[in-house]
């Protein structure tokens, strides 16, 4: 039996070769395809005083068109409620709603009562990297904590909750959900994107 020519050998190879790279881009393209089209917003807790801050940002890689944001801290295991006048349940320092980043995206300021434990933002979108930030007093309801009641640690925000609902052709889609964390962190997937 001959073998073949040496020539044939190495074209085979390089066609397997060539093939295999095709069919890896081919790969690493769907991938990409797959995750182009996701969001990743994320909504951060960072305890400061006098003013907490929360931070709404779009780590993913495409655009969200227009949605109403909910801040809802019912259900935190620190019981935490909005301090915005000197009047209400908060203890000492107050602080009003302060919007510090994005006010091009923030359609109408909220009106955030006193002792209240939820803040909704109507948006006009958010795009790739794109943040809104806000500033606030935070106070925790528990009697008990060795930090007090104007210091929040990031434990006792676990359990509030974010919600986003996007508009997608003047049509409202279901709402998207997240609790936080124990790092004072809710992460939202979203796949509905306008880019």
């Amino acid at each position: 039996m001959t073998s073949p020519h040496p020539s044939v050998i190495r074209i085979c190879l390089v066609i397997r070769s060539c093939a295999l790279v095709f069919f890896m881009a081919g790969v690493v393209f769907m991938a990409d395809a797959g995750t182009a089209a996701q969001a990743q917003v994320q909504v951060i807790f960072q305890e400061s005083a006098p003013k907490d801050r929360f931070e709404i940002r779009n780590s993913g890689g495409c655009a969200l068109g227009a949605m109403t944001f909910t801040l809802d801290l019912a259900g935190s295991s620190g019981g935490l409620i909005f301090d915005t006048s000197a009047e209400g349940p908060g203890v000492e320092v107050y602080q009003p709603f302060e919007l510090l980043e994005g006010a091009g995206r923030v359609l109408q300021l909220p009106v955030v009562r006193d002792g209240g434990r939820s803040i909704e933002l109507a948006m006009s979108g958010l795009a790739p990297r794109e943040i809104v930030s806000f500033t606030i007093d935070v106070d925790d309801t528990l009697t008990s904590n060795p930090q007090g009641q104007t210091r929040v640690a990031g434990s006792e925000i676990m359990g509030a909750r974010a919600a986003i609902v996007l508009e997608s052709d003047n049509a409202v889609l279901p709402p998207v959900t997240a609790r936080f964390e124990s790092d004072a962190m809710a992460e939202l997937p979203v796949s509905n994107c306008v880019s």
